[in-house]
């Protein structure tokens, strides 16, 4: 326990500057190097100190309760298929389709850890995991999403050849996608063949400065880790077949795909 009192961050004065000298080192980055997202760095972390103080007073309450709980993950969820939506740049009437891929990857994973007990099923043990999972396979559908659609752009005449070779529009525009599956869950990959030599993600530390051990701590990121594998491994699959049966068409494509 003396670990978690010593290496948490506390909401100090010095917090405080710590966290505005960063934002401001990450602008000058931006300005000197051109990269001309300053103000986005700005808006950025004014957004996250804002929500998350918000956040932390709402997962308050909601850690009393396992009802709570579930509404706040239900609140994620949305956000998440919303943040998703936008980011692919499809119509809002492609929502649904764009939860489905979502809940295709989280559901399954929440369900297994969660029915079998190896995480409780209580607010302390939901919230956490569920938004940990539910981040990820949002990050996969938006990735996924974008190289799939840069791909069928890119490559038409290839998804068009399919059709003259007789390919219905669903077979020749996923020869075309397809192969962007694998660069989209490449860093999730990567993320778990080097964890311990590389990084020590979140739920490591996180246990660790619970006063957890640094066994538990290994276990909790191996189950988080293998997880999001799996379910970053779902949705994509699941998106690659909604853009191919062009349920999910991105604005520009809308018109000329599919043929």
């Amino acid at each position: 326990m003396h670990l978690a009192a010593t290496a948490t961050p506390q909401p100090d004065l010095r917090l405080a500057v710590v966290l505005v000298l960063l934002v401001a080192l990450a602008m000058t980055a931006s300005y000197v190097g051109r990269l001309g997202v300053e103000r986005n760095h700005l808006t950025a972390a004014v957004r996250a100190v804002v929500q998350l103080a918000l956040v932390s007073l709402v997962i308050t309450v909601a850690l009393r309760s396992l009802w709570l709980s579930l509404a706040f993950v239900a609140v994620m969820f949305l956000v998440a298929a919303v943040t998703s939506q936008g980011r692919l740049g499809v119509p809002r009437t492609s929502l649904p389709w764009v939860m489905l891929a979502v809940a295709a990857g989280a559901v399954p994973v929440l369900v297994l850890v969660l029915a079998s007990g190896v995480v409780p099923f209580n607010g302390p043990g939901v919230l956490p995991i569920a938004g940990i999972v539910i981040g990820n396979t949002m990050t996969a559908a938006t990735l996924t999403g974008r190289r799939a659609f840069d791909e069928i752009t890119g490559h038409f005449g290839s998804y068009e050849a399919g059709l003259a070779l007789g390919l219905d529009s669903p077979a020749a525009a996923y020869e075309v996608v397809q192969p962007t599956a694998k660069e989209a869950l490449t860093p999730g990959l990567d993320q778990t063949r080097t964890v311990g030599l590389v990084t020590l993600p979140g739920a490591y530390i996180g246990v660790l400065l619970g006063g957890g051990t640094a066994l538990e701590a290994g276990a909790a990121q191996v189950l988080v880790l293998l997880g999001l594998m799996a379910g970053q491994a779902l949705t994509a699959a699941v998106l690659l077949r909604l853009v191919a049966g062009a349920r999910l068409v991105r604005a520009d494509l809308a018109g000329r795909y599919p043929r």
